[in-house]
């Protein structure tokens, strides 16, 4: 950890999750599916603003909002966004000013979705709002958020901007370089190493600084990410892209290399915030085995490429495997008319 922290001792951190989260077995879905063992780290139980691994992230984001004398935050997200949620309630907490823009990525969604679920959350930690109807156009999106910024600058105020652009300073993979070194305190603990991790990939952050946190240490644990919004070969690129920004911020030089980016997206039909059959069966099989809750958006996607990985013969019978649980509770009662149509 002396050599991580030597690389973070400089970005100014604003301690918003509860850390450390549990690293616990999963003995029944590991017996329902009889191949991995599977562990899952409990970043849903980060506690702040309804857990997740925001909080993480938001760490860094907002040391460096207050270094910088910030008076309000400016977020842009989907409608259901985690990110978008757990920013507010930051602001909240650190006595900051926060305007959301929410941005419709999904279409055809009932109005239960636009109301309920995080929207409904960043109202009460007191965030104005705006939408934009263009839902895949994140250089659009950050264009018209930094517009908005320009009307609180006239203000008086000093804005800061969360985006999620490829290109932003990725401040928050910081976060989750140190959650790197955190689950690999708790594996020490462990009678067998972990032979992999699985985790959601979308924005990119946690995976990267996942990631780039296990090969600071000194660690070849195997990352696969499981792609929510983008394909494949465009995830990959994002995730390189995003390493590479990581790598020069920090100035630990290349090292991750380009075939420790793993990514997949056989479990993202039909697409971001959409769901199928292989969402439906990994969170009856979470909730039904282990009392674990996962979303439509993330968590259920990507517990269902854990499994999904060993069923390709990716991953193998007897392997230890960590399933990263990025929290998203909040956004599944905007999926509620879905859910209950599944299961009854």
């Amino acid at each position: 950890m002396d050599r991580l922290n030597s690389y973070l001792i400089n970005f100014p951190r604003t301690q918003l999750a509860n850390t450390p989260t549990p690293l616990e077995k999963m003995p029944r879905l590991s017996e329902n599916i009889n191949g991995p063992v599977y562990f899952v780290k409990r970043d849903d139980l980060t506690g702040f603003a309804g857990g997740g691994n925001k909080a993480r992230q938001l760490e860094y984001s907002f040391g460096d909002a207050i270094k910088n004398g910030a008076t309000r935050i400016l977020i842009t997200g989907a409608v259901q966004s985690n990110y978008v949620r757990s920013a507010a309630a930051a602001a909240a907490k650190l006595g900051l000013a926060c305007h959301v823009q929410l941005e419709n990525r999904v279409g055809g969604m009932p109005g239960i979705y636009h109301s309920s679920g995080n929207v409904l959350l960043n109202k009460i930690f007191g965030a104005s709002s705006s939408t934009f109807p263009i839902g895949e156009d994140e250089a659009a999106a950050d264009n018209n958020i930094a517009n908005i910024a320009k009307g609180f600058i006239k203000k008086g105020e000093k804005p800061y901007l969360l985006t999620l652009s490829a290109d932003t300073k990725p401040l928050g993979s910081l976060g989750y370089m140190r959650c790197a070194g955190e689950i690999l305190d708790q594996i020490n603990d462990l009678e067998q190493p972990i032979d992999a991790i699985v985790v959601a990939s979308g924005s990119a952050a946690t995976h990267v600084g996942l990631l780039l946190g296990l090969r600071l240490l000194g660690s070849k644990i195997s990352v696969h990410g499981i792609c929510v919004r983008r394909d494949t070969h465009q995830q990959i690129a994002r995730v390189e892209g995003i390493t590479r920004l990581a790598e020069d911020l920090i100035g630990c030089g290349k090292l991750v290399e380009d075939d420790d980016i793993r990514c997949h997206d056989d479990w993202l039909t039909p697409g971001y915030g959409k769901t199928n059959q292989s969402v439906y069966e990994a969170m009856a099989l979470a909730g039904s085995l282990e009392g674990i809750v996962v979303d439509p958006v993330y968590t259920a996607k990507s517990l269902a490429g854990a499994i999904g990985l060993y069923r390709q013969g990716l991953l193998h019978k007897g392997q230890r495997i960590l399933y990263l649980h990025t929290g998203g509770m909040p956004a599944l009662f905007a999926y509620e008319n879905e859910i209950t149509t599944y299961f009854g």
